[in-house]
């Protein structure tokens, strides 16, 4: 019979709460435990999820329940401390939201942790479980669209909302190839206060070590996705080959032309369809080394490096080569350089979310 094993969730917000119903309808799982700060949303969480233990000191419970699998979906000014918990707790994995860390130097001390402690752990790119995404990397995996050269993603969210979900996305669409140096631009500074810091309009090159070139934009000015109505799920990620192109757009399903003809088809960010794929496949890592999760975080490390990277280069003006070793905090030094005056809007659709942009 299949091990169960046991989770605490911490955090009950949106994201927490799909977490923690993916792990309690999965059978592989049991959900030993709740947390969040709020008492009221706690007691209203645990009705709602069958009453595991519950408590307001996230600690306390882990050290107490010694999950097998410890989860905490939190505002990204807590990752470190967390990630510590975790270790503490004894959980053979810590799975958590991303951004894996708020600089580089947060990034390579969690590294050093999970490494030290033989922890394994996983970020939540969970949109690569869609049926769209899925769709575009069998397309450009089966050789359709030829040679890759070129791979690309925009969102008109903020960097450190979508950054790392576009890049994880690229690196995937592009055999996970090494990140070699990557170079970078930024403008305005109205989100630099957002509990998600960031400038409000990003772009970065990235070039990969087998020679595929990546082009990523994320914010204010970058590109409508006119297809998909609901703002947040105006991203696009895709590739170029030699024979042809293949896309997936977040709420809008996928596309791509090969030298079969012109293909489409549905999907859209599903959290009730691609959390339950994501959890079971932490169940299928613990279970064996070898099945390592999609999501895992080694993978997420070097979508941070490159994110990373692409704020240094607005710092420095020039080119960074990776990996990268610590340094000045990245949001901190951006915002030292980065110019007062409104970001320019690329559609009028954006201003409720920016709203310090030019008019």
């Amino acid at each position: 019979m299949s091990r169960v094993y046991k989770v605490v969730v911490v955090g009950l917000g949106k994201r927490g709460r799909h977490h923690a119903a993916a792990f309690k309808n999965n059978p592989r799982f049991e959900l030993a435990g709740i947390s969040t700060r709020d008492p009221a949303r706690l007691e209203k969480a645990a009705a709602e999820l069958g009453n595991p233990r519950a408590s307001t000191d996230a600690l306390a419970l882990a050290r107490d329940v010694r999950p097998d699998v410890f989860c905490f979906c939190t505002p990204p000014t807590v990752r470190l401390p967390l990630i510590k918990a975790g270790i503490e707790s004894k959980a053979a994995l810590i799975a958590y939201e991303k951004p894996i860390a708020l600089s580089m130097n947060e990034a390579i001390e969690i590294r050093k942790a999970v490494r030290a402690a033989g922890v394994k752990t996983v970020v939540s790119h969970q949109h690569r479980y869609g049926q769209h995404y899925q769709k575009v990397a069998q397309i450009i995996q089966s050789g359709a669209i030829g040679r890759v050269h070129t791979v690309y993603g925009h969102s008109v969210g903020w960097m450190l909302h979508l950054f790392t979900h576009l890049v994880d996305y690229m690196r995937w669409y592009n055999g996970n190839a090494e990140a070699e140096w990557v170079m970078g631009q930024a403008a305005g500074r109205g989100k630099l206060a957002d509990n998600h810091p960031s400038p409000d309009h990003v772009a970065g090159i990235i070039h990969f070590a087998n020679g595929v070139r990546g082009y990523i934009e994320t914010g204010a000015g970058a590109p409508d996705v006119p297809e998909v109505d609901y703002w947040w799920r105006k991203n696009r990620i895709g590739a170029q080959g030699t024979e042809g192109f293949a896309e997936v757009l977040t709420g809008g399903g996928w596309r791509a032309v090969t030298k079969s003809g012109v293909q489409s088809g549905e999907g859209c960010m599903n959290y009730d369809l691609d959390m339950p794929p994501y959890v079971e496949d932490m169940a299928r890592w613990l279970d064996d080394d070898g099945q390592v999760h999609p999501c895992n975080g080694e993978s997420a490390y070097k979508g941070f490096e490159i994110t990373m990277g692409v704020l240094r280069s607005v710092v420095e003006r020039g080119q960074i080569q990776l990996p990268l070793g610590p340094g000045e905090p990245e949001i901190d030094a951006v915002g030292k350089v980065l110019p007062d005056r409104p970001v320019l809007l690329s559609m009028e659709a954006s201003r409720k979310e920016y709203p310090t942009a030019a008019s």
